[in-house]
């Protein structure tokens, strides 16, 4: 497969010491599959539409033989895991940052509450953050990724929302952060409303798999990512091709199943 092309070290650095071994999936029969199923976030809502076509996923799966959990007390704190993922974004992407604009933010990050815990606080926070703050939120996401090793003992996957809400219209007004998403007819800030499901895999270093579940009337995509374990990417992409041969899967917009 085309993972076995684009994954691994890179064959002039670390490839010349080592090579990739990714392992077999864990199973190839749809029955085997233990699921933990998550249709929602504490700190973001997921819209009516995403939340129906996921519960209709996880019934059919159900009836296929899969094990299907609603919830599991081993899943880490996924609203603390989007706090850690938004400071450590935006620590990231700060390099970008002038010294006039680090200096701006840095200003402004002394400015918030303690209290605030929003996720537009958290990425303030971010793009100030010193190399010893981030060596402390690296240790909190080593126990995050812990919590996972652990989930996924019992589990082999988790399917969790792509987005709050089916396919939407790319949005490039300016600034950014004045950017909302419609969810259910309540605007939500757009970088909260898109950023937090990329979390658990994003903060974590795990697979995550994206596949298309269904369609909307007007013919717009509803789809979900699978998140594995660490490294067991076969394990999310052989659960997606099972979806899409037991359920249907990507189908060609009209416009390009003419061309």
């Amino acid at each position: 497969m085309s993972l076995d092309v684009i994954a691994g070290p890179d064959e002039m650095r670390d490839g010349v010491g080592y090579r990739l071994a990714l392992p077999a999936p864990r199973h190839d029969d749809l029955r085997e599959f233990r699921i933990v199923v998550i249709d929602t976030h504490p700190l973001m809502p997921t819209g009516e539409a995403v939340r129906s076509a996921i519960g209709r996923l996880a019934g059919r799966l159900e009836r296929s033989g899969a094990r299907v959990a609603r919830s599991s007390a081993l899943l880490p704190d996924l609203a603390e895991s989007a706090r850690i993922y938004m400071k450590l974004l935006n620590a990231a992407r700060s390099p970008r940052l002038t010294p006039a604009a680090l200096a701006e933010a840095q200003g402004f990050a002394t400015t918030l509450s303690p209290d605030d815990r929003s996720l537009q606080a958290e990425r303030a926070r971010g793009w100030a953050m010193i190399h010893r703050e981030w060596l402390a939120f690296d240790a909190a996401r080593l126990q995050l990724q812990q919590q996972w090793y652990e989930l996924f003992r019992d589990y082999d996957s988790v399917i969790y929302p792509i987005a709050a809400v089916p396919a939407f219209p790319q949005d490039h007004s300016e600034p950014f952060d004045a950017r909302q998403l419609d969810i259910d007819g309540k605007l939500y800030n757009y970088s909260d409303a898109c950023f937090i499901w990329a979390d658990p895999a994003s903060t974590c270093g795990l697979p995550a798999t994206a596949v298309p579940i269904e369609r909307m009337p007007s013919g717009l995509p509803i789809g979900v990512q699978i998140i594995g374990p660490y490294l067991e990417d076969r394990t999310t992409i052989a659960l997606a091709g099972l979806i899409e041969r037991e359920f249907g899967g990507f189908v060609p917009p009209p416009a390009l199943s003419a061309k």
